[in-house]
């Protein structure tokens, strides 16, 4: 008995809640990539309305005014038909005139009966005359319509190719912007990366007698122990002696670069991976490292360097240099890194 309540107890588990959670999360992540499709597909609407409307409505007159003159062509054929039998009503009556003229001449039948034939035949002949020139007074008129439209379709199609043309124009502008703006840039970044070798060269010199100072690809990495006492963030007077000689480099270097090239110093701020307590003045690492790089930042602007080409950020312990939890990596990984780069 003991044996069967707990077989049933275990077919009684119920999976309906976890195959739940995974239908829903299934959905809300469908749900997210209709929302990024349709944010993608506004987007591009809105950046090809602008031409498409001018171009959709000098197409819709263009079909409008070819559907006006189909029926004006209709109704002029009409027309001419029209004048067509009229024509030969006239000139079958013109024959039927000119034979009974020639038997009243000849003496043929009754006059009277002729004269009265020959009289209704006249009459009759005035009427289709008078409506052959309304017929062809309509069909002058429908030429002159005719002849407006096509004047009116060929002046939307010279304007329709000549937006055409300014888009076609448009675009080339735009690709030789995009070349000319390119070459800009390329000759910006030569100009900087020449103005930052010669950065580098001039710290160089200054520095070179420095063991806690050394070069890591493009920035100067000073150690921290240099710098600041153990776990603070004001300079120590070497730290100060070091960034007094990088505020006259840099001071030197920024009468030398163009104004118009916008460059800016970095100055980062890393720490080793050891925690702090929380209990001291910083309450862990990257409120420390963010305290020591505008720490630097502000004795540089003390020294003359302007603020605005000054940059601080603080790392924490998350961009190591050198793996591993021994002293000599924590203590390269210790460090303020000072970089010349873009704004």
């Amino acid at each position: 008995m003991a044996l069967r309540r707990r077989r049933g107890r275990e077919r009684a588990v119920d999976y309906w809640p976890g195959f739940v959670d995974a239908l829903s999360t299934l959905l809300l992540a469908i749900m997210f990539l209709l929302t990024v499709f349709v944010l993608g597909q506004f987007i591009l609407s809105r950046e090809i309305s602008g031409k498409d409307d001018v171009l959709d409505r000098l197409n819709n007159q263009i079909n409008e005014l070819t559907q006006l003159l189909a029926l004006e062509k209709g109704g002029k054929q009409d027309l001419e038909d029209s004048f067509a039998n009229l024509q030969a009503q006239l000139n079958t009556a013109e024959t039927e005139r000119t034979r009974l003229q020639q038997m009243l001449d000849q003496g043929t039948g009754t006059a009277d009966s002729d004269k009265a034939r020959i009289g209704a035949l006249s009459g009759e002949l005035t009427q289709q005359k008078e409506a052959s020139e309304r017929a062809l007074n309509q069909v002058e008129l429908l030429n002159q319509q005719i002849a407006a439209l096509r004047a009116q379709i060929a002046a939307v199609e010279q304007a329709l190719q000549v937006s055409e043309s300014k888009d076609k124009s448009s675009q080339t502008q735009i690709a030789d912007l995009g070349r000319r703006l390119n070459v800009a840039l390329a000759q910006r970044v030569q100009e900087l990366n020449r103005y930052r070798s010669d950065f580098f060269g001039r710290l160089r010199e200054i520095l070179s007698d420095r063991e806690n100072i050394r070069i890591v690809g493009d920035r100067f990495v000073f150690q921290s122990e240099v710098l600041f006492p153990s776990g603070g963030a004001d300079l120590n007077d070497a730290g100060k002696n070091e960034m007094a000689k990088l505020a006259t480099a840099l001071l030197d270097l920024a009468r030398e670069i163009p104004p118009e090239i916008s460059w800016v110093l970095r100055v980062d701020g890393h720490t080793d991976n050891v925690q702090l307590s929380g209990n001291g003045r910083y309450a862990d690492n990257w409120e420390l490292s963010s305290a020591r790089a505008t720490s630097v930042v502000k004795f540089l602007i003390s020294k003359g360097v302007p603020a605005n080409r000054l940059v601080a950020a603080g790392f924490g312990e998350f961009q190591p240099i050198a793996e591993g939890d021994g002293d000599e990596a924590r203590n390269q990984n210790r460090r303020i890194e000072l970089k010349l780069t873009e704004r």
